[in-house]
């Protein structure tokens, strides 16, 4: 394992900006879906798939995940976490818009920022780190009264609160990771702890809530399932695991307030999404955020 680095370098952006455009066109992309896969099933595939290209890739690289080396006990909760993120998620979608399902997702990096320094010392934010945090809940608890009064969506906020539901258990697996052994393991097993076990979790909720099961898809369906295993559930979720063991995961998690960004104009293209003042504050807000987050940083002691 390498060591942990103080900052984020041109590497680190580049790819945290190619995970974050395509999870905000992902949000979408499932959003459009819907109407042909049940949520939960759908999450169900796209975990399963990842999980079969990940073993194929780990036997090709020689990565071992079942050697014992005292990470199963953090590993099945950093899992247990993640499938209840995109429980959630994916049921949210059904009962709002992508742009705001996916700004509410994202304020995972106030539970990193809180929970984070009690776990690991060198990573304490700076009153500036905090100002841009309060920020960025600011935006969050201004779009969620928006969605009190949304016409034609009366459940809109149900939406709402199950995308903060999966920001919050999102930010709980980061700081699963961050505070345990499995930041000393390799990028493909910490991945493998979460979608392995959630691809056989899924499926039984997708069961126990009476989604219809059916293995025959239109040629956008299985483009878009194809996509969300092969670059979303696959490729960059196993960069992000990459990212999180080398860089210190306040900065990295905070940077993901960028996605909602993404979100908001890819479901504005495509969807007919409307674009509300309030959003439209609510991003300018977070992106204030980030930008004091990441300048207020302090630098990490030595170890």
């Amino acid at each position: 394992m390498s060591p942990r680095k103080a900052h984020l370098d041109p590497l680190a952006v580049g790819l945290l900006l190619a995970c974050f455009v395509f999870w905000g066109f992902q949000q979408v992309l499932v959003k459009a879906t819907l109407a042909e896969v049940a949520p939960v099933f759908q999450s169900a595939l796209r975990l399963a798939g990842a999980t079969v290209l990940l073993l194929l890739w780990c036997a090709w690289r020689g990565v071992r995940l079942f050697e014992r080396d005292g990470t199963l006990g953090a590993g099945l909760l950093a899992g247990t976490l993640f499938a209840l993120e995109f429980v959630c998620l994916f049921i949210g979608l059904q009962y709002g818009s992508a742009s705001r399902l996916t700004l509410f997702l994202y304020t995972s990096p106030l539970w990193v920022a809180v929970l984070v320094p009690w776990v690991a010392k060198t990573e304490h934010l700076s009153r500036t780190q905090w100002l841009g945090l309060a920020l960025a809940f600011g935006a969050v608890a201004l779009t969620l009264r928006e969605g009190l009064t949304v016409a034609g969506q009366p459940l809109q906020w149900l939406g709402d609160l199950l995308g903060l539901a999966a920001g919050m258990f999102w930010g709980l697996t980061t700081v699963v990771i961050r505070s345990s052994s499995l930041s000393r393991i390799s990028a493909e097993k910490l991945l493998f702890y979460q979608v392995g076990l959630s691809a056989a979790v899924l499926p039984l909720i997708s069961w126990g809530l009476g989604e219809p099961w059916h293995a025959s898809f239109s040629a956008f369906a299985a483009t878009s399932l194809v996509l969300q295993i092969g670059v979303g559930a696959f490729a960059s979720y196993l960069v992000w695991m990459w990212i999180l063991g080398r860089y210190p995961a306040t900065k990295v998690s905070v940077f993901a307030f960028l996605t909602p960004v993404f979100a908001l104009v890819f479901a504005a293209l495509w969807l007919g999404e409307a674009v509300t003042p309030t959003l439209l504050a609510a991003l300018a807000l977070v992106g204030a955020g980030i930008t004091l987050v990441n300048r207020g940083a302090r630098p990490l002691a030595k170890s």
